[in-house]
């Protein structure tokens, strides 16, 4: 039996229950998300920093990236807003001793996109996409939510591991069924 708050990430196709077909299409996203989100706002798309710096991981994060439980590594988590509202709820997290041997600026990101520079890089390597249905407790206060999907992919660069981690909130739905609509 797992714990409440840590999450139990599988392939999006061993999810039970299964994620509905339009849920399974943004789970699977191959592509990059940033890409996809910016399309669907209208061009409207903004990263919102909430917080970012050295912390011990979590022991998920540290099974991951195959570091030792407890390690340190930087943590950045963002809103990424379309149309002005928070769409996902992103954390991404490397390793400091994999930072300190392979440098790579997520430190420096600011407002930009970490998936626009993951996906312009060729050296990065997409493992597979993981799904779940996310914590609660881990999430932001003004978007914590029972039952929300996320999924997570681990990005490689030699021995350098950027872990996404990305859980989409309810305004996305309601903006992607309006665009179907």
């Amino acid at each position: 039996m797992s714990h409440p708050d840590v999450p139990a990430w599988l392939p999006a196709a061993q999810l039970q229950p299964a994620p509905s077909p339009r849920e399974l299409d943004w789970l699977d996203e191959q592509g990059s998300l940033t890409r996809r989100l910016t399309a669907l706002s209208g061009e409207r798309f903004a990263v919102e920093v909430l917080a970012e710096g050295w912390q011990a991981l979590r022991a998920d994060e540290c099974a991951a990236l195959g570091v030792a439980p407890g390690s340190e590594g930087w943590v950045r988590e963002v809103y990424l807003r379309g149309a002005g509202q928070p769409w996902v709820f992103a954390r991404s997290v490397a390793a400091r001793e994999a930072l300190q041997r392979h440098p790579f600026a997520l430190d420096r990101l600011g407002s930009t996109a970490l998936g626009h520079l993951l996906f312009r890089d060729p050296a990065f390597v997409r493992q597979p996409i993981e799904a779940c249905r996310y914590p609660a407790a881990l999430l932001p206060p003004a978007v914590r939510d029972a039952g929300l999907w996320g999924r997570r992919s681990l990005f490689c660069q030699g021995a350098l591991g950027v872990l996404v981690a990305e859980v989409f909130l309810p305004a996305l739905w309601r903006a992607d069924a309006a665009t179907s609509a």
